[in-house]
């Protein structure tokens, strides 16, 4: 799974790097953060036809955009009673996407692009220990180049029908990653990596013209190379949100450090 990551990377540089042609409020006041989890606000890449209002003050779809919009982590699907189904689907698994009824709408209709600078896993490791916790050691996990991962998204929209049909906070908008099976050193650490998508794949994930059965097939598209270093348990604490959590632990409790040369 991916229960953690990081997302530092300035909008604009995002805009630039993705061809985003717009960022939404909501998105671009998002600040840095290097410790995302669960139902945090996160930015994503969409492509939809954009809202345009004619002279009589009504709307109409407009040529579609790609656009930053924040959603929160965690999908919601629109059948759900309450938002609070969404800490249970912060990932989907890409080999039920097309059976699960949660996820296989989105994934004809709505999916997206998860920009992220990496993100940590935690390998379980065979040690000795006086208590029931089995002891784990955190790795940060990187595009190898330097450069920001495009992860695959799905995204819902939710309606909380407590509120009146004009409040602007009704809709809520959510967003999972997909994950796939991890291969290499990355299956050292974890059996499941979310799914990296390379450029290549981009245009053809988020057009909503491609069917589902198509864009599932992009799901086996070439992993980005990733980087791996063991770095300190504090990251383990939401409340640790600092770039400090990216630097390498001196001591890993890991006797055999994945990545090490």
């Amino acid at each position: 799974m991916c229960g953690r990551y990081a997302s530092f990377t300035d909008s604009q540089a995002l805009a630039d790097d993705l061809a985003i042609a717009e960022i939404a409020e909501d998105a671009r006041v998002l600040g840095p953060r290097w410790n995302v989890a669960p139902t945090d606000d996160v930015r994503i890449v969409v492509e939809r036809p954009r809202r345009e209002r004619l002279a009589d003050g009504s709307t109409t779809s407009g040529e579609i955009t790609r656009s930053l919009q924040a959603a929160r982590w965690g999908l919601v699907p629109g059948w759900a009673k309450d938002p609070s189904i969404g800490a249970r689907m912060i990932n989907a698994r890409s080999e039920t996407l097309l059976d699960k009824p949660a996820f296989a709408r989105p994934l004809g209709v709505r999916r997206c692009l998860v920009p992220a600078d990496g993100y940590y896993e935690w390998r379980k490791l065979d040690l000795p220990t006086t208590t029931k916790k089995v002891p784990k050691q955190a790795y940060w996990i990187h595009p190898a180049d330097g450069g920001v991962a495009a992860f695959a998204g799905l995204y819902e929209f939710w309606r909380d029908r407590s509120r009146a049909d004009d409040d602007p906070d009704r809709w809520m908008v959510s967003a999972t990653i997909v994950t796939r099976a991890a291969t290499g050193d990355l299956e050292r650490i974890h059996d499941r990596t979310p799914a990296t998508l390379p450029r290549s794949a981009w245009d053809a994930w988020l057009d909503p013209a491609v069917g589902a059965e198509e864009a599932y097939g992009l799901l086996d598209t070439t992993e980005t190379p990733m980087a791996v270093r063991p770095v300190r348990s504090r990251v383990g604490n939401v409340r640790n949100d600092d770039p400090g959590l990216l630097e390498p632990d001196p001591e890993p409790l890991d006797p055999d450090v994945v990545g090490a040369a």
